[in-house]
C-alpha cells in the first residue's frame, strides 16, 4: 500500500468547553489522542450550547473523527 492508500475507522465523540467551540473540538481531540492513534481528519456534524440565566454556559460539538488503521 502506498502513502496515499488509507483504510479509514471512523469514531464520533461530542467535546465540550465553556470557552468556544473551537476549544470543545480541541478538548475532544485531546482526550481521543491519549488511546486512539493515527488520526487524520476531523468533520463536525453538530453545534449546540447550554443556556443558564440568558447567557451561553457551554458548547457542545459533535465530531466525527477519522484515523488510519496499522500496518
Amino acid at each position: 500500500m502506498n502513502e496515499h492508500e488509507h483504510i479509514y475507522k471512523h469514531i464520533e465523540l461530542t467535546g465540550s468547553s465553556a470557552e468556544s467551540m473551537e476549544k470543545a473540538v480541541q478538548n475532544a481531540i485531546e482526550r481521543a489522542s491519549r488511546t486512539v492513534h493515527n488520526m487524520r481528519w476531523f468533520e463536525v456534524k453538530d453545534t449546540r450550547g447550554h443556556i443558564a440565566d440568558g447567557r451561553i454556559d457551554h458548547w457542545q460539538v459533535t465530531l466525527v473523527i477519522g484515523f488510519t488503521l496499522d500496518g
